[in-house]
């Protein structure tokens, strides 16, 4: 799995942040900040769950 954010759709709801809080932060401006963005297996439930409740739909999940 791989995480790619675009930081220009994000609109700071912190919903990533709040699903994943191991993968996801928000900078200053309360922008995504990927921390992990190769998550381990562990991690993937919530990292998807963080994709569908973006609102910006600005995380995108890569199978790779």
């Amino acid at each position: 799995m791989r995480i790619t954010v675009d930081s220009e759709l994000c609109v700071g709801a912190g919903q990533c942040v709040l699903s994943a809080p191991e993968v996801f932060d928000q900078d200053d401006d309360g922008l995504v900040v990927v921390l992990e963005p190769h998550p381990a297996p562990g991690e993937h439930h919530t990292v998807h769950q963080a994709g569908d409740l973006c609102p910006a739909h600005a995380i995108t999940v890569h199978e790779d």
